[in-house]
């Protein structure tokens, strides 16, 4: 199975379905400038609980008294990814009901889904307890790949389908926000080969048809060290400038904002609303006693800015996303940590992770 680790440690190639073929660089690439991972110029460090279930992502619709309550969390570490596509599905959830909504949760799939149900007619209230920079959603690499947020063997066919709509309806809905507005940017991105072509029977193959412009690269035709690379382009979501952005567009159609925290789900039923979406993530283990929701801390270090890093990478001592408010060097993923907190001997040999793929630079000749 593609997960999260192979796909941030593996470049993929295209399924047999995919009429774009993945060719062999012509030519190399003028030598990439380097990434400066040095521990004096650490800005900052960031630690984040993903919200996985080993039975993927949950869009549902049940009754709560006279209501309707959909729910949308559990996205692990695909949240900013699939985040439109999953809003769309449960959005669709309403269909043919009327009346005000109230969405629960201010993170980017919260977002997107009071978004959705203002371009459906409905009056929105944004309830949360935590307002951008204060979310999880923030802390994210913005990565477009949807990776980290299920396990293989525990996920139905009908999941799957939900899976590959949301990925589809994401991936289009983010090409028509690239640009400074909401910080989302096209970015080459570097990753090593497979040794062996990926099976075309395996599930998440349909994945890589969102890899476009593929090109393989020999040892000595890129700059990271004597292996054999893959390049592709995907976009990258700067997270600050697109949940600002998001809250902006909220603000401009209406949109109700409430700061509050609920306790259990009696409080969610007395809202006023008829139609409540659940978009709490983590925070539906205690509100809706989903005990499957499991949390999986993510730690970054973000580096002084380097305007001239217009590539991303990830190699086997980590991730590297670009941005305009720092260089992002990745990560971790630690199952059942409950703790939000950065540690500073993972922070520094995250770093060192990445000075050793510095070190091992070469121009190609």
């Amino acid at each position: 199975m593609l997960a999260r680790r192979t796909l941030l440690a593996s470049a993929l190639a295209l399924p047999a379905c995919t009429t774009a073929p993945v060719r062999t660089a012509a030519s190399a690439p003028p030598c990439l400038p380097r990434v400066r991972a040095e521990q004096g110029r650490i800005i900052r460090s960031v630690a984040g609980l993903r919200p996985w279930r080993a039975g993927g992502f949950v869009v549902r619709a049940e009754p709560l008294g006279a209501k309707r309550l959909i729910h949308n969390y559990g996205h692990g570490g695909g949240g900013i990814t699939l985040s439109w596509g999953s809003a769309r599905l449960a959005v669709d959830l309403a269909q043919g009901m009327a009346g005000p909504v109230a969405v629960i949760g201010s993170g980017a799939v919260g977002l997107a889904t009071a978004r959705l149900a203002q371009d459906a007619g409905h009056a929105v209230t944004l309830y949360t307890a935590a307002l951008p920079p204060d979310t999880t959603s923030n802390i994210a690499g913005g990565q477009i790949v949807p990776t980290g947020h299920y396990e293989e063997g525990m996920v139905s066919a009908a999941w799957f389908a939900q899976y590959r709509a949301a990925m589809d309806y994401s991936w289009r809905r983010f090409q028509i926000l690239a640009g400074d507005r909401y910080g989302i940017n096209w970015v080459p991105t570097w990753q090593p080969a497979f040794r062996q072509p990926p099976d075309p029977a395996d599930p998440e193959a349909f994945l890589l048809a969102y890899q476009p412009a593929q090109s393989e690269f020999a040892a000595g035709s890129h700059p990271f060290g004597n292996r054999t690379l893959r390049r592709f382009d995907t976009m990258y979501v700067e997270t600050g400038r697109y949940l600002d952005a998001m809250l902006s567009d909220f603000h401009l159609r209406g949109g109700r904002l409430v700061r509050r925290a609920f306790v259990d789900r009696q409080e969610v039923a007395a809202l006023p609303e008829p139609i409540v979406f659940n978009c709490t993530g983590l925070g539906a283990r205690a509100l809706f006693g989903d005990r499957d929701l499991v949390p999986v801390r993510g730690q970054l270090a973000i580096l002084l800015p380097q305007p001239e890093i217009d590539y991303a990478y990830a190699m086997g001592g980590g991730y590297m996303f670009p941005r305009a408010d720092g260089i992002l060097l990745g990560g971790t993923f630690e199952r059942g940590e409950e703790d939000a907190t950065p540690v500073a001997a993972d922070i520094a040999a995250i770093v060192a992770g990445h000075a050793r793929i510095a070190a091992d630079w070469r121009c190609p000749a």
